[in-house]
């Protein structure tokens, strides 16, 4: 079997993380490799890779295949378009400097697509905060608002108990003088 450039899983239960290796098709998953080439945790938002690329793209030049997932790694860092831009100067059909040329202008395509995706994240949770916050001042300003008109209802109540109280003993007081008077 040939050598295959595969994804080892770490890492703990609904949290992977997974080395990127090249081990023999016949190897268990998480068993013996050959070379450890990088690490991948998708856990992050865009997914983290730490890729040692000079070796990955060694490794695809002598013939390990790649599963799909790596195969989307790899691509996704540019070393199957480095491969194939090695091929064509490998045949004649480009220099050198034109292979070089073309993949430094597809890496800053690349990181600038990167960096903009990061800022739009960045912003759509600085906006997602920002709502949050005007929302629960709002629920606060509401539930003050309650609260102080139930204050000023007891407050009122009370404040007719005491009026109704004093009242009743003007009342009473009348009564009692008016009783002697009477007797």
């Amino acid at each position: 079997m040939p050598a295959r450039i595969r994804l080892q899983r770490h890492g703990k239960k609904n949290q992977p993380f997974y080395h990127i290796v090249v081990a023999d098709g016949r190897a268990p998953r998480d068993g013996k490799f050959i070379e450890k080439l990088g690490t991948y945790n998708p856990l992050t938002n865009p997914a983290t890779i730490d890729l040692n690329f000079d070796r990955a793209v060694e490794w695809v030049k002598n013939g390990a295949q790649p599963s799909d997932t790596v195969r989307r790694i790899l691509s996704y860092k540019g070393v199957l378009l480095r491969r194939h831009l090695q091929i064509g100067v490998e045949k004649g059909a480009i220099s050198q400097e034109t292979a070089d040329v073309r993949f430094n202008e597809w890496l800053q395509a690349k990181e600038a697509k990167i960096n903009s995706k990061k800022s739009d994240l960045e912003n759509e949770a600085r906006n997602t905060r920002k709502s949050r916050l005007e929302a629960e001042k709002k629920a606060n300003e509401t539930k003050a608002a309650a609260v102080a008109a139930k204050r000023q209802a007891a407050a009122e109540a009370a404040a007719a108990a005491k009026a109704e109280a004093e009242a009743a003993e003007n009342a009473e007081g009348a009564a009692e003088t008016e009783a002697p008077a009477e007797a």
